[in-house]
C-alpha cells in the first residue's frame, strides 16, 4: 500500500466507521456465536501473497461483524459506557501515523508536554485541588495510564513503596520482606476485582470491609479493621475507595474515610473510574468532596468523556511517591534534560515502558466539544431517571439502588432463579443487552446508559422488551 492507495483507502475506511455507527442501531446488538466460530472461517495461516484491500473488507462483515458485541449500539445497556466520539477517532489516526513510543521526554518531547497539560485541563475542568495539578509549585501532577485497574495497582506498589522506605528510615534493621509480610490493605466489598488483584500482584493482604445499607464503605467500618489489624502486629498502608461502584454506582464514604487515613499514614486511593466524568457538571461535583484528603485520584475518560478506550486519567500529590517506586535508568534511556527538573518522564510513573500518544485525542475532544458540549452528554442521566420511573410504576418490579448517575439496578419481584431466566432470554433475544451483579443475597440486573446517540426512545424499547419477556416467563410461556 502506497501513499495514494492509502489516501484512497483511508477516504473508504472513514465512509465504511460512518455506515457502521449511522446504522448500528438496525444490527442485533449481541452476536449469535458459539466458541471457537472464528478459526474456521479464516486459514490456519497467513497468506504467501498479499489479499486484495477489497477481499480484506468483505471479510471484516463476514468474519469480524458476526462475532462484534455492538458497544457503541444505543440498545446496549451492559456494564458501563465505552464512549467513543469522531473527534476521538481522528485523533487516534493522528496518533497511530506519528507512531512514536513516548517514554520519556526525548523520545517525543510534544508527546510528554501535552499529556501534562492535558491533565492539567482535566484536573481543573473537576476543580481538584492545586496539589494535584502539575502547573504549581505543589510536586503532584497527572498521568494517562491504560485503565482504571492499573492506576489502583500504581498506587498501591507507590503506597507500599512509601512506607517501606519510612519504616526502614526508622529501623535500618528490618528487612524489606519481613515488612511487606505485615502491610495490609483495604477496599471495599462492592470495590472492583481489580482492587483484589493488585493486592494479589503487589503480594499483600487486601481487607474487603463491610458497607453499609447504601453499599458504602463508611469511616467507622476501618476504624474497626484498623484496630483489630494493628493489634495482630499488622501495618495499614493502603485504602482504595470507590466513587461510583460497578455492581451499584454507591459512593464510599471519603469524607469519612479520608481524615482517617491521613492520621494513620494511610495512602488514600480514589477509584471513580465511570462516575468521575460526572464531576465536570457543578451539580455531581460534590459527589467527590473529600478528595483534597486522597494521595492519588482516578478516573476513565475513555468511559464516560467520549475519548476513545484506552484514557485512564490519574493524579498524585506527590509525583516523587510514584517515581520513587518505578524509577530505572538505564543508559540508553538516559538524555540532557531528565535532572533539569523541567521535565516529566512518564516512565517512572506507570508499569510498561512505551506508552502511545493518548493525549492527542483528548485535546481533540476537548477542543471541539468545549466543556459545555460534554456537561450536555453527561446531563443524558436523565435518561436513567427516565428507566427508573418506568420501573417503579411496574409493581412486578423494584429499584434496588439509588440512581445517582446513569445505573439503574432492578429486579422482578421474585426469585433469584426468576431474575437469572429473565436477563437470559433478554440477552438471547439480542434486542437490548444488559448483565447483572450480586447485592447482597439479591440477583440483580443492571441497565446503564452507555452509547452516544441513546435516546429517550431507546429507553422506553428496553423497557417495552424487559416487560414483555417477564410477561411471558410469568405466563409460563418461555
Amino acid at each position: 500500500m502506497d501513499f495514494e492507495e492509502f489516501r484512497t483507502r483511508g477516504k473508504e475506511m472513514v465512509d465504511y466507521v460512518t455506515d457502521y455507527l449511522e446504522s448500528i442501531e438496525q444490527r442485533p446488538v449481541y452476536p449469535l456465536v458459539e466458541p471457537g466460530y472464528l478459526r474456521q472461517l479464516i486459514p490456519d495461516s497467513a497468506p504467501q501473497q498479499p489479499d486484495s484491500f477489497e477481499d480484506l473488507m468483505k471479510d471484516v462483515e463476514r468474519v469480524i461483524m458476526p462475532g462484534v458485541t455492538h458497544w457503541q449500539s444505543p440498545h446496549f445497556h451492559a456494564y458501563f459506557p465505552a464512549a467513543i466520539s469522531f473527534p476521538a477517532l481522528l485523533a487516534d489516526i493522528l496518533s497511530g501515523a506519528i507512531g512514536c513510543i513516548g517514554f520519556s521526554w526525548a523520545a517525543s518531547p510534544a508527546c510528554t508536554e501535552l499529556e501534562t497539560v492535558m491533565l492539567d485541563w482535566l484536573g481543573k475542568m473537576l476543580d481538584l485541588p492545586e496539589e494535584f495539578l502539575a502547573g504549581t509549585s505543589s510536586g503532584g501532577g497527572g498521568v494517562i495510564q491504560g485503565t482504571a485497574s492499573e492506576s489502583t495497582l500504581v498506587a498501591l506498589l507507590a503506597a507500599r513503596n512509601k512506607m517501606v522506605t519510612q519504616i526502614q528510615a526508622k529501623s535500618p534493621d528490618l528487612e524489606e520482606v519481613m515488612i511487606r509480610s505485615k502491610l495490609v490493605a483495604y477496599t471495599s466489598e462492592q470495590s472492583h476485582s481489580s482492587v483484589e488483584r493488585a493486592g494479589l500482584i503487589a503480594g499483600v493482604k487486601m481487607r474487603k470491609l463491610p458497607t453499609d445499607e447504601k453499599f458504602s464503605l463508611r469511616g467507622e467500618a476501618l476504624k474497626q479493621a484498623l484496630e483489630k489489624d494493628k493489634a495482630l502486629g499488622l501495618i495499614p498502608f493502603y485504602l482504595c475507595a470507590t466513587l461510583g461502584t460497578t455492581p451499584s454506582c454507591a459512593f464510599d464514604n471519603i469524607m469519612e474515610l479520608g481524615p482517617i487515613c491521613n492520621s494513620e499514614n494511610i495512602w488514600m486511593h480514589i477509584d471513580a473510574a465511570y462516575a468521575g466524568s460526572a464531576f465536570i457538571c457543578p451539580e455531581f461535583r460534590p459527589l467527590l468532596n473529600g478528595v483534597e484528603f486522597s494521595d492519588s485520584f482516578n478516573f476513565n475518560p475513555h468511559k464516560w468523556l467520549l475519548v476513545n478506550f484506552d484514557c485512564s486519567a490519574m493524579w498524585v500529590k506527590k509525583r516523587s511517591a510514584l517515581i520513587g517506586a518505578f524509577k530505572m535508568d538505564p543508559l540508553y534511556l538516559k538524555h540532557d534534560h531528565q535532572d533539569s527538573g523541567l521535565i516529566t518522564d512518564y516512565r517512572h510513573w506507570q508499569i510498561p515502558l512505551g506508552r502511545r500518544f493518548r493525549s492527542l485525542k483528548m485535546w481533540f475532544v476537548l477542543r471541539l466539544y468545549g466543556v459545555k458540549g460534554l456537561q450536555e452528554h453527561i446531563r443524558k442521566v436523565d435518561l436513567a431517571h427516565e428507566f427508573e420511573n418506568l420501573v417503579r410504576q411496574d409493581d412486578q418490579f423494584e429499584i434496588i439502588n439509588d440512581v445517582v448517575l446513569g445505573l439503574v439496578c432492578f429486579r422482578f419481584k421474585g426469585s433469584n432463579d426468576l431474575n437469572e431466566k429473565l436477563i437470559k432470554r433478554i440477552n438471547e433475544m439480542r434486542k437490548i443487552h444488559i448483565v447483572p451483579c450480586q447485592l447482597r443475597d439479591k440477583f440483580v440486573l443492571r441497565l446503564a446508559i452507555c452509547a452516544r446517540t441513546v435516546e429517550s426512545k431507546h429507553v422506553q424499547y428496553a423497557w417495552q422488551n424487559i416487560k414483555e419477556i417477564a410477561t411471558d416467563i410469568q405466563a409460563g410461556r418461555q
